[in-house]
């Protein structure tokens, strides 16, 4: 956004030999002049305004200041312009159409809730969505930003005054995340708070990366969220299930942080991390609430690629009532022979422990053989339209099993209930037969 007006100042003082002074004073005038062109402390901490700032201190801080303006008044100016590829009258219309579009798909979403079965308006809000994101620059649009960041704020909003009195409620956050409240515990799984970056593909099979710092919700937002929960697990040490800043917000309330041994390796927050055994089936008691409550937890030997030395936690975790909820990260199982040994267990839970609720990657190849495995009340798909990733790997609500060669079909033709979800919304799960 362009500034509405730069105020003008006194210039400093200049020594008989012409020069600026060196002074405290100067850099402070040099960054008042920078004030109206920078949009957060963020910006004041970038290499480029740091270096201006150097060159005030040292005995040029109008000049500095000055250069600093016009280049930024320029950044501005391109800043405006989302896709750098395409002409200007083009990218507004895109921004234009994600906005009209957003706004039709909040209409719908808010009006039909998820449900099983799924209705058709419904389904077909989440097909448009799937068409906004799937624009390369989408994180990097406003209207997608301002849809994303309100639908978290009204989650937590929604957290922050909800009680439960019959079964659970469950909130789908950004990504692979989810939060699970019962009437005695909440539960926060994979938060993330976005990404701040995508990757882009060109023709050429090059890649780059995009900007998108915009795009997360803001620390306020995403700590009133860590003061919901009481306690966090991560499946694996990716960034988009890993966020350590959200990690160590969780710590510094002095709420447990469950993760893989390899999570947050060379951070100050390392040692801190709760390390549960990797043990197929085997149920662990996890202290939370300072002590005053316990959950009864399997950590399931997961892996993200089996071989690449990536473990990723599949958790099993039971509550307090006695309900039991599963997310299983970014577990792969591809169809070749060093990706199966985990079927091994997977195959195996239902012999040894009840679950309610499945939260299962989306793109999963066998994601029906293992929800039989797990033989959930319910399955939530997770990970869709990860917006870090390029375009044809942000899984879609249209699903690409075909391409993506998975067995989505299978699941959704089965007797399991499937329940997809987006951004910010919520489902209350009333744990049948209990």
């Amino acid at each position: 956004m362009r500034p509405a007006h730069t105020r003008c100042a006194v210039p400093p003082k200049v020594t008989d030999g012409g020069a600026p002074n060196s002074s405290p004073e100067a850099h402070g005038f040099a960054t008042f002049l920078l004030s109206p062109m920078l949009r957060s402390a963020n910006d004041m901490e970038s290499s480029t305004v740091k270096g201006f700032l150097t060159i005030c201190q040292q005995g040029a801080p109008l000049i500095a200041a000055l250069v600093i303006v016009c280049g930024l008044t320029a950044m501005s100016a391109a800043a405006e312009q989302v896709d750098p590829r395409i002409s200007e009258d083009d990218d507004a219309y895109l921004s234009r159409q994600a906005q009209a579009l957003l706004a039709q798909v909040n209409e719908t979403l808010s009006r039909v809730p998820p449900q099983v079965p799924e209705p058709p308006e419904r389904r077909l809000a989440l097909l448009v969505l799937d068409g906004v994101l799937h624009e390369q620059y989408a994180p990097s649009r406003p209207p997608v930003q301002e849809f994303y960041r309100a639908r978290i704020e009204r989650a937590v909003a929604q957290m922050e005054g909800t009680r439960v009195s019959e079964g659970a409620i469950i909130w789908k956050l950004y990504n692979h995340g989810f939060v699970v409240r019962t009437a005695t515990v909440t539960l926060a799984f994979d938060v993330y708070r976005g990404p701040q970056g995508f990757r882009v593909s060109d023709a050429e099979g090059g890649r780059s990366i995009g900007l998108s710092p915009g795009f997360p919700i803001p620390d306020d937002l995403a700590e009133r969220l860590v003061r919901q929960c009481d306690v966090l697990f991560i499946s694996h040490r990716h960034g988009d299930h890993a966020d350590e800043w959200i990690a160590r917000t969780f710590l510094a309330h002095g709420k447990p942080v469950v993760a893989p041994p390899n999570a947050f390796e060379g951070s100050p927050i390392h040692e801190q991390i709760t390390r549960l055994k990797r043990e197929a089936h085997t149920v662990q008691r996890l202290p939370i609430q300072d002590g005053a409550r316990q959950l009864e937890v399997v950590v399931y030997p997961g892996q993200q690629y089996q071989g690449s030395g990536l473990p990723n936690n599949v958790a099993l975790v039971f509550t307090p009532e006695g309900m039991s909820f599963a997310h299983n990260g970014d577990q792969i199982n591809d169809p070749y022979p060093a990706y199966q040994e985990d079927y091994e267990w997977i195959d195996k839970v239902r012999e040894h422990h009840r679950v309610d609720v499945l939260m299962t990657n989306c793109w999963l190849n066998d994601i029906y053989r293992l929800t039989r495995g797990f033989n959930p009340k319910l399955v939530i798909p997770g990970h869709e339209n990860e917006l870090s990733h390029p375009v044809w790997d942000r899984v879609p609500y249209w699903r690409d099993a075909e391409y993506l060669g998975t067995t989505y079909p299978q699941l959704l033709a089965s007797d399991y209930p499937v329940l997809p979800m987006t951004w910010g919304e919520s489902y209350h799960y009333k744990a049948p037969g209990r």
